[in-house]
């Protein structure tokens, strides 16, 4: 009558992310992506260790579709200049290198991309922490003159 707990866990988890990608910054919503490769990739490493073949596709594949649907696909070459360009054509050579891993279940291979994943993703946490001491600094500024005129 009122399906198994799982279902409702589930169910409360997929709130969760919602919510959390709804109110989340621009910058919050790229480490998101970067999370969501760097547990994909994770995962494909533990497939090829338990020899299952099709999980570990499944897993490789959600990584490349995040990579080239996600990440690739919100990159604006024309404001981002040459950073944009660098990230592009590194997201590009991650894909292929995803690929490769796929057919030849090289662990090596993954975990390669997994570093390059986890220091951009670092990168990015580090300008969101900058980001939100200046917008914490603006307010205390505004609120400066009325405070010495009081």
């Amino acid at each position: 009558m009122f399906g198994t707990p799982k279902r409702g866990v589930g169910a409360y988890a997929t709130v969760g992310l919602e919510t959390g990608v709804a109110a989340a910054s621009p910058q919050k919503l790229v480490v998101m992506l970067y999370d969501g490769v760097i547990v994909a990739l994770l995962s494909a490493i533990n497939h090829i260790k338990s020899s299952n073949v099709a999980a570990k596709g499944a897993s490789i594949s959600k990584a490349i579709t995040i990579i080239d649907n996600g990440l690739r696909a919100s990159l604006d070459k024309k404001a981002g200049g040459e950073i944009a360009q660098n990230l592009d054509a590194l997201y590009d050579y991650m894909s292929r290198r995803l690929l490769q891993a796929n057919m030849k279940n090289d662990i090596a291979i993954i975990e390669e991309v997994h570093s390059l994943m986890s220091d951009l993703r670092e990168a990015w946490v580090a300008i969101g922490e900058k980001s939100d001491t200046a917008e914490q600094a603006v307010p205390a500024i505004q609120r400066a003159p009325t405070l010495m005129s009081a």
